[in-house]
């Protein structure tokens, strides 16, 4: 019985180790300008297929790092969305927005470049056509954080909802890979004041009302 536990926990290491092996090298060399082989060697591994192996493919090792980052963010979404349900603010853009959004400051301390530059990366790459589906089905925390943005913008036909969640989503990014700058002082702007300016535009680019009729 140890020793299956054992392997267990050793493939879900393995996992983990490509996963951020695989961020790491997609941010820097771009989702389709770094081999596995690459991957596999800065993970550790010995065996040069072991994303095969684990992921199935480049496509399922991009998936799975966005679903990593994904369940790390639900504990502080569920708790943001129960503070937001006992304040009764389930219809503010502003508080459902910040839900999607602000976890993402805290993801590895705040060091982030990384993470930003591969989701973006992510967002970019792929066609998303329906509101709120990236992939493989969100965790509950997540999908009811974008259902709820889906009811409050429900006057915009879903791709529309998609694009702009996208877009706003980038916007968002933008500011987090470049956080650094703000926490080594080399812009006379405070992060604080920069977050609050982002967070408004993207409330007023996500609910605008649609003008031009698709």
């Amino acid at each position: 019985m140890a020793s299956s536990l054992d392997d267990i926990a050793g493939e879900t290491d393995a996992k983990v180790l490509l996963i951020r092996a695989g961020e790491k090298l997609f941010a820097e060399g771009g989702i389709h300008g770094v081999s596995m082989r690459e991957i596999a060697a800065k993970a550790g591994q010995g065996n040069h297929a072991a994303v095969q192996y684990h992921f199935g493919s480049r496509e399922g090792l991009v998936q799975a790092i966005f679903d990593f980052r994904m369940e790390q963010m639900e504990q502080m979404r569920g708790d943001m969305l129960d503070a937001l349900e006992r304040r009764g603010l389930t219809r503010d853009a502003w508080a459902i927005l910040e839900i999607v959004m602000l976890p993402q400051l805290q993801l590895d301390g705040g060091a982030n470049t990384s993470y930003g530059n591969f989701l973006s990366q992510y967002l970019l790459s792929y066609e998303w056509g329906d509101f709120g589906i990236f992939g493989h089905e969100a965790p509950p925390n997540l999908a009811r954080t974008l259902w709820l943005l889906g009811e409050r913008v429900a006057y915009l036909p879903s791709p529309v909802a998609q694009r702009r969640l996208v877009s706003v989503s980038l916007m968002f990014l933008n500011l987090l890979v470049h956080k650094g700058r703000f926490d080594s002082r080399e812009t006379t702007e405070g992060f604080d004041a920069a977050l609050a300016d982002t967070m408004e535009q993207i409330v007023t680019a996500m609910c605008l009302p649609l003008r031009v009729q698709p």
